[in-house]
């Protein structure tokens, strides 16, 4: 099991972005089991009213790159680091992601991500997002890649 000291030191988001609080379970090169817990103290709940009938569901691009970031660190298992200064981790698309249920304060959001592929500095994943025996989140296929950072930050010289 990996803390969340782990996590810090595998990715290189941090709050409020940093959406992984601990890995459940690792092999490399195959399956990781995170999760995260939504709070009510989380940013994306400050600007809402007080009251009934006002939708606390956890952001679904949040709920994506949670699962992105879980994702990153099943590929990084398997030997790298994201926190590389010459390489840059980048989220490239997710195909056939289906909401269906929503997360709320007080959550724990638990993601099943399956690596499907590496393919040269592209990974591809899918699995599935869980809020106890509830089924939230499933994606078909997850698109990841890592490129130079010399290639991938604007303003950058080449070479």
């Amino acid at each position: 099991m990996r803390e969340h000291a782990d996590v810090r030191a595998a990715l290189p988001q941090r709050h409020p972005l940093l959406l992984v609080d601990r890995v459940l379970e690792l092999t490399p090169g195959e399956s990781i089991t995170t999760v995260k817990a939504i709070t009510a103290t989380e940013p994306c709940y400050a600007g809402l009213p007080d009251g009934p009938g006002v939708s606390y569901a956890y952001p679904v691009s949040l709920l994506i790159e949670s699962f992105g970031q879980s994702a990153a660190l099943l590929w990084l298992a398997g030997g790298g680091d994201a926190r590389d200064r010459d390489a840059v981790l980048m989220f490239a698309g997710a195909r056939e992601y289906r909401v269906e249920g929503s997360a709320h304060p007080g959550d724990v959001v638990r993601h099943e991500v399956r690596l499907d592929s590496v393919i040269a500095d592209t990974a591809i994943a899918s699995g599935t997002s869980w809020v106890g025996g509830r089924r939230i989140a499933t994606v078909a296929t997850l698109i990841a890649t890592r490129r130079p950072v010399s290639g991938s930050v604007p303003g950058q010289a080449s070479g």
